[in-house]
């Protein structure tokens, strides 16, 4: 098994998690973030005042899935939440040694 996290654009949420469902993922968690990379920050105004914006809003998506199923969910969160502009985000993916279902105490891919 194999857990994805990805951190992409706010705006592309929707379009991700449309795509992950119809290759057939049935769970993920999505936590609201704030980071950068190469993007850096920016400055903005406000009320006449300049300062700068260090860490942007992004979403971070982590999902656990059968390892052979792992292409086929990077394909589709790649293709969804690509714009082609600097800051689009990263994906890690990680091995998963155990899962527990804690309601049923099932294990592993019956647990997923």
């Amino acid at each position: 098994m194999k857990k994805i996290e990805a951190i992409i654009k706010p705006f592309k949420l929707d379009e991700v998690r449309e795509a992950l469902s119809e290759i057939g993922v049935t769970g993920l968690t999505v936590t609201e973030v704030k980071g950068f990379g190469r993007q850096k920050g920016h400055t903005e105004l406000y009320r006449g005042a300049e300062y700068v914006v260090d860490f942007l809003p992004k979403v971070k998506l982590e999902l656990v899935i059968e390892a052979s199923r792992v292409d086929a969910a990077l394909d589709a969160i790649i293709k969804a939440a690509r714009t082609g502009k600097i800051g689009d985000g990263k994906i890690f993916v990680t091995s998963v040694e155990r899962v527990v279902r804690i309601r049923t105490g099932e294990t592993d891919a019956n647990a997923i």
